[in-house]
């Protein structure tokens, strides 16, 4: 289908990493202009968490008026049918954004339907840049940026989250290639003791945590190594990275 042009545009719109409006991160060291200038525009937004994007919104754009917002709110728990109630503004012509409760829209976020969807009616998408941890911590890692994977969150149960540690190793060595995944975060210190009673000693392992914060901490070692090191990461949000050689 073709973009209609008498539609509105769906703006991609990253947010910090951090808890939007902390003191301790200031929006402009972490977003471009562009962004600052499509919040001042956009009315309509359809976003994770309100509370979090009216945060964010406003840590943008002081001058902002909250009342003119108009925010639908879409997470795991939103309807289908609901979907398409959210884009009716773009469907009448007005522009609408797209915000994640932390980074980039679309990607590990729920997001990625409403993407979906207005690439169905003809909708102009535009992704505008900003933070993403999952490209930060690689860049960071030294591991292989030319070939890798995200999986997202492994499974919950101890045996089959082992398993599918065993089965990223494998492929990390079989393919070359970096595979990328993530543990809520106040289950960080359990997960880490998983991933190294399960994986091979010379296996290399990046932790990337609260990147673009000032206690950001990234570091890669193998296995072994860490298990020589105490580090603390509950409630810390992290990307792990690994890769055997």
């Amino acid at each position: 289908m073709s973009t209609n042009t008498t539609f509105g545009k769906l703006y991609l719109i990253p947010c910090t990493l951090s808890n939007p409006g902390e003191v301790t991160v200031n929006p402009n060291d972490v977003l471009p202009e562009t962004i600052k200038r499509c919040v001042t525009l956009l009315d309509h937004y359809i976003v994770e968490n309100e509370k979090t994007a009216r945060k964010c919104i406003k840590a943008i754009c002081p001058e902002k008026s909250q009342p003119s917002l108009k925010l639908w709110s879409l997470n795991k728990h939103t309807e289908i049918s609901e979907h398409y109630e959210m884009i009716q503004p773009l469907l009448n012509g007005i522009n609408m954004g797209v915000m994640s409760e932390a980074g980039c829209p679309g990607v590990a976020d729920p997001g990625a339907v409403i993407v979906k969807l207005a690439h169905e009616k003809g909708i102009q998408v535009v992704p505008l840049v900003g933070p993403s941890s999952i490209l930060l911590a690689l860049m960071a890692s030294g591991m292989n940026g030319q070939s890798f994977a995200f999986t997202g969150y492994l499974p919950i149960d101890k045996s089959e989250k082992k398993s599918a540690l065993r089965n990223l190793e494998r492929w990390s060595q079989e393919k070359n290639q970096a595979q990328l995944f993530m543990e809520t975060p106040y289950r960080n210190n359990k997960f880490l003791e998983d991933i190294l009673t399960t994986l091979h000693p010379q296996t290399n392992l990046c932790i990337a945590c609260d990147v673009t914060l000032p206690t950001e901490y990234i570091k890669t070692k193998t296995v072994n190594d860490w298990k020589k090191q105490k580090v603390d990461l509950h409630n810390r949000p992290c990307i792990f990275i690994i890769q055997k050689n």
